[in-house]
C-alpha cells in the first residue's frame, strides 16, 4: 500500500486516500445557488477516486462573492441546490468538503472571461466591498473598513453558513484564510493597517481568523473536521510570511482546526512567485513543524509519484491537486494504476483497473 492510497482519519471522518480535489471556482452560479455544471463537475471527481471533493469558495454573504457568479450559502434556497451534490458525491464513494469564504476587497470582480476586468460597478450588478483597511487592491475599487457592527455581521455569516453547509451534509468544513481574501488580507500587514484590537500584532491580525475557527467549531461539535486554507507567505516585501504562518497554524489547531491547507499569494499584484513543480511543497512543510500540525500541500502536483513522494518526505499529510482534476478527472484512478495500488474501482471502470 502506498501512502497516497493509504486511509486518513480526522474526527469522525475517514478519507479512503490522501489525493484530494482543491476547491476551484466555476463562475457559474445564480444568485448564489449552484447549477447543473456544478452537479456534474463535482460528481464526476468522486467517480474518479477523489478520497476528499472540496467544493469551491463559498460566500457565506452575498458581499462576500468574488463575483456576482459565485457560489453562496447564506440562504435556504443555495442550501438545497447543495445538498443533492453532496450525496451525488457520497454515492460515488467520496466525501465532500466545502470551502467558506469572504473575498473582502477582492470582492465584486468580473469573472475570468468577462469582456472587462476588475470590479464590477454597482450599476452592473457589483457592490461596495469591505476589508480590514480602506486600501485597494491595485486595479480594484477602493473597500470600506470594516467596523465592530461589521466585524460580527462576518464571524456570525461563517458560523451560520456552517451550520448550512452541515445540514446539507457536507462532511469536512474549510475555511479561506488564504489567496488575497478577507481573512488573509487581516493576517497580511500589506493590508491590515488597523490600530485597534484586529491590527499591529500577529496576534490581533490572527484575531478575526481564529474567532472564526472558534465559532465554526462551536457549530461542528466535535465530529467534524475543519480545515483552514492559508496563504503561508505573501511572496512580497513586508508581507506575511512562513514563520508568522506556521505560529498562526498552531494557533488555530489550539482552537479547533485539524489540518491546515497550505497555499500561497494572491494578497497583492505585485507578488514576485517562482513557480514550479511542487514549489509550495516547502511552505506545507515548514507549516507541519515536522509532523506537528497536518497539512494538506497543492500547488502543481500532478502526477502519481510526485504526490507519493510528497508524503514519503514527510512534507505533508495529503495532497491536494487542482488543474490535474480539470485535466484528468479520474486523477486518483489513474495515480493508483501508475501506482499499482490495489484500491477500489468503480464496478463500470473495473476492466481499466491493471491493463
Amino acid at each position: 500500500m502506498t501512502l497516497l492510497f493509504s486511509p486518513l482519519s480526522i474526527r469522525s471522518a475517514t478519507f479512503s486516500n490522501r489525493l484530494w480535489v482543491s476547491p476551484m471556482c466555476m463562475y457559474s452560479a445564480i444568485d448564489g445557488v449552484v447549477q447543473e455544471w456544478h452537479h456534474t463537475h463535482l460528481a464526476q471527481f468522486a467517480s474518479g477516486g477523489a478520497g476528499l471533493i472540496v467544493a469551491e469558495a463559498t460566500s457565506v454573504t452575498p458581499e462576500g462573492r468574488i463575483s456576482p457568479r459565485d457560489t453562496g450559502i447564506w440562504n435556504d434556497q443555495q442550501q438545497d441546490a447543495w445538498a443533492p451534490i453532496v450525496q451525488a458525491i457520497h454515492d460515488r464513494g467520496s466525501l465532500a468538503g466545502i470551502q467558506l469564504a469572504h473575498a473582502g476587497r477582492k470582492a465584486s470582480t468580473w469573472w475570468p472571461w468577462a469582456d472587462q476586468q476588475g470590479s464590477v460597478a454597482e450599476a452592473d450588478g457589483g457592490w461596495r466591498t469591505v476589508a480590514p483597511s480602506a486600501i485597494a487592491f491595485e486595479g480594484f475599487a477602493e473597500p470600506v473598513a470594516l467596523d465592530a457592527a461589521g466585524l460580527e455581521r462576518i464571524v456570525e455569516g461563517f458560523r451560520t453558513a456552517a451550520q448550512r453547509a452541515l445540514d446539507a451534509g457536507f462532511d469536512v468544513l474549510e475555511l479561506h484564510g488564504a489567496h488575497g481574501y478577507l481573512l488573509h488580507q487581516f493576517l497580511s500587514p500589506l493590508s491590515n493597517r488597523r490600530e485597534d484590537e484586529y491590527g499591529g500584532s500577529l496576534e490581533n491580525r490572527a484575531r478575526l481568523l481564529l474567532r472564526i475557527v472558534e465559532s465554526v467549531r462551536d457549530v461542528a461539535g466535535s465530529d467534524v473536521p475543519i480545515f483552514v486554507r492559508i496563504s503561508a507567505t505573501d511572496h512580497a516585501e513586508g508581507g506575511f510570511t512562513v514563520a508568522e504562518a506556521a505560529i498562526v497554524a498552531e494557533w488555530a489547531m489550539e482552537r479547533g482546526a485539524d489540518l491546515i491547507d497550505v497555499s500561497s499569494g494572491g494578497l497583492v499584484a505585485h507578488q514576485k512567485i517562482d513557480v514550479h513543480p511542487g514549489y509550495q511543497v516547502p511552505l506545507a512543510a515548514a507549516v507541519r513543524q515536522d509532523g506537528r500540525i497536518p497539512v494538506a500541500a497543492v500547488g502543481l502536483i500532478t502526477t502519481a509519484e510526485q504526490a507519493e513522494q510528497i508524503l514519503v518526505e514527510g512534507s505533508a499529510d495529503a495532497i491536494f491537486a487542482a488543474r490535474e482534476w480539470l485535466r484528468d478527472p479520474h486523477f486518483a484512478l489513474r495515480a493508483a494504476h501508475a501506482l499499482t495500488a490495489d484500491v477500489q474501482w468503480p464496478s463500470q471502470y473495473e476492466r481499466a483497473r491493471w491493463r
